[in-house]
């Protein structure tokens, strides 16, 4: 690996102890943080984060890209974070909920070799340090992705691990800005690969106020039926809507 990346990325751990934040006792379990946002956050939702991808921001992105368009079996000729984001909008204009899921999984398996996958389940299994180390990881390595993010605390039965990432503002929401796409084209797969990946699963839950979203390692997520974030209506400003007349949300 590039030793010039190397040396501007923190180790897991050291990134975890720089970020230490606290949640409050009364904030844990988390399941759902909103069911149906105001009017006019509705209304005026809009893009206003810049991002100055680096190279290695650039292959992880392009790699997931093509990933998403061979799975579906639908090119495009973007580069960059549009080509990921156009990637997954076809999916969702060509795809149902249920085929949008199985596409995304598919196109993760893709990205990640399975012999890796194996390796890091057998490495770390269910643990406290096993959630943490996610946690981490994931701040360091998958903010090209997500957006900057941090590890926070959580508490459960009297006791404190820091489990959970903060995503501030998710860029895959704000760039598509379609809570359909958010909620079939990221959280429930996203959380079914990890589970049946890692063997940990992981509660992800978005809050479309704001667009930030909390990834709870070791979490169990709610049953699709119960989940807020399901039955959230999409965003006035939706660009897949305004485009394509769809009903995008679930």
């Amino acid at each position: 690996m590039d030793a010039k990346f190397l040396s501007h990325s923190r180790s897991p751990f050291s990134t975890l102890s720089h970020r230490r934040h606290t949640c409050k006792p009364a904030c844990t379990p988390i399941h759902a943080v909103l069911t149906r946002p105001s009017p006019n956050i509705a209304q005026e939702a809009r893009k206003t984060s810049v991002y100055n991808d680096r190279w290695f921001d650039l292959i992880a992105i392009n790699h997931l890209s093509q990933s998403v368009q061979a799975a579906t079996g639908l090119r495009n000729g973007m580069s960059g974070y549009e080509s990921l984001v156009e990637a997954a909008r076809v999916a969702s204009q060509k795809f149902n909920p249920i085929q949008q899921r199985e596409v995304v999984i598919k196109a993760l398996e893709r990205a990640f070799p399975r012999p890796i996958l194996y390796l890091i389940r057998t490495l770390l299994p269910p643990s406290k340090f096993a959630r943490e180390y996610f946690a981490a990881f994931t701040t360091v390595f998958f903010a090209w992705l997500v957006g900057p993010c941090e590890v926070r605390e959580s508490e459960a039965d009297g006791r404190r691990e820091m489990n959970i990432v903060h995503i501030k503002k998710c860029r895959f929401l704000e760039e598509t800005n379609c809570v359909g796409m958010c909620t079939n084209l990221c959280k429930i797969p996203s959380q079914t690969f990890i589970k049946d990946s890692f063997g940990i699963p992981v509660n992800m839950v978005p809050n479309f106020e704001d667009m930030s979203c909390q990834m709870i390692f070791g979490q169990d997520p709610l049953d699709l039926t119960d989940d807020p974030a399901l039955k959230q209506p999409c965003y006035k400003l939706c660009k897949a809507k305004q485009k394509h007349s769809m009903k995008c949300s679930s």
